[in-house]
């Protein structure tokens, strides 16, 4: 799941939306919804998360954060380490081969390390 898929769920779900609804009001397949929800799409464009925002009435931070949370949710990632020091080639190796095993509250640490 994906950050922007889990924001998304968790603001249908409060507001009691099926995924049915949500798709037919926005004119997408609930398929599609559902992928987005489980990570299984690419990062969601700009339109959806605009139509996404219009949908649940969302302005100014909550809206912002939408955004932010879509840019921050492309489900495969692609990390450059061409011209880094061979640690950084090491780091997104390790990274990429533990970060399905890791505990959730290494994650939130790491994260907040990355928020310094």
């Amino acid at each position: 799941m994906t950050p922007f898929g889990a924001r998304l769920r968790a603001m249908r779900r409060a507001r009691s939306v099926s995924l049915g609804v949500m798709a037919e009001a926005m004119q997408v397949s609930p398929a599609y919804l559902s992928a987005l929800e489980h990570g299984h799409r690419g990062r969601p464009s700009a339109g959806l998360v605009h139509q996404v925002n219009e949908f649940f009435g969302l302005i100014w931070d909550e809206a912002d954060e939408l955004r932010r949370l879509a840019q921050l949710s492309h489900p495969r990632v692609t990390i450059d380490t061409a011209g880094l020091p061979p640690e950084a080639t090491e780091l997104a190796n390790r990274l990429a081969e533990r970060v399905a095993d890791l505990p959730p509250e290494t994650l939130a640490a790491l994260l907040a390390l990355l928020d310094d």
